[in-house]
């Protein structure tokens, strides 16, 4: 059996000639405006950057901010799936699920910041606010994936008897894979907007949000385009190094 993979055809690719494009638009706002303090050019902010990075306080940020972002997105694929499992076999999991989902995707960040920040240290923050706000798109769409598996497969299986590990790897595996995979995508950006906000708010040393709040606090417009470019090379490195790690792990299992 083949795995069910995002079809490539569809996916929307960043054309170099747009970007490029975008950056000349910004140099001649930038050279209107003639004031760096509102509006910096994408060639101080490439300049700025490179120069944050062979400092080691860059990386020990990077590295802070990176760690509990990512961790708390990674647990809450474990958790978000794991639930989801539960959820499809179980109806009261599922309505009790129900509520608690409805209020994670209404209240807003800014709300779930605050209210953590009283209960744990600022230094977690990050990792927390990602889990809560990525928890409710996993669970969701594999739920949905789960929903809409072929039953005529799985009644197939059950006919010939395959075993439980093959159902796994050639049925559910290969049909839940790309909602997966989606709400991997839309998941990681959305724990790295909302784990820096946290740290813009609750301000833990050592962290991007922490140097993001004082680049905006000391008027320093140049350092907060450069942390700001730092965090979408983060998220859109990460992004694709995840997928393509999954791709081939799916590969694999298709090999056995």
């Amino acid at each position: 059996m083949t795995f069910i993979t995002t079809d490539r055809a569809n996916k929307t690719e960043v054309k170099i000639w747009a970007v490029l494009l975008w950056l000349i638009v910004w140099e001649i706002a930038a050279r209107s405006i003639g004031q760096e303090i509102l509006l910096v050019s994408p060639v101080v902010v490439l300049f700025k950057f490179f120069q944050l990075m062979i400092t080691l306080e860059f990386w020990q940020s990077v590295a802070f901010s990176f760690l509990r972002i990512i961790g708390g997105f990674i647990l809450a694929l474990c958790v978000g799936s794991f639930l989801a499992a539960v959820s499809s076999v179980s109806s009261f999991i599922r309505e009790l699920m129900q509520p608690l989902i409805a209020v994670m995707k209404a209240v807003p960040v800014a709300s779930f910041i605050i209210i953590i920040l009283i209960w744990i240290p600022s230094r977690n923050l990050a990792a927390v606010i990602s889990f809560l706000m990525v928890l409710p798109v996993v669970y969701k769409n594999i739920l949905e994936g789960i929903e809409r598996m072929d039953r005529q497969l799985l009644e197939m299986a059950e006919v010939f008897k395959v075993s439980h590990l093959k159902r796994f790897r050639y049925i559910y595996l290969s049909q839940i894979m790309p909602y997966f995979k989606i709400a991997s995508s839309l998941s990681l950006g959305l724990c790295w907007k909302a784990g820096v906000a946290a740290e813009v708010i609750g301000i833990p040393q050592g962290s991007i949000g922490e140097k993001l709040y004082e680049a905006k606090v000391y008027l320093q417009t140049p350092d907060l385009f450069a942390w700001t470019f730092t965090i979408v090379l983060l998220s859109a490195g990460f992004e694709r190094l995840y997928l393509i790690v999954v791709d081939n792990l799916v590969k694999k299992v298709e090999r056995g």
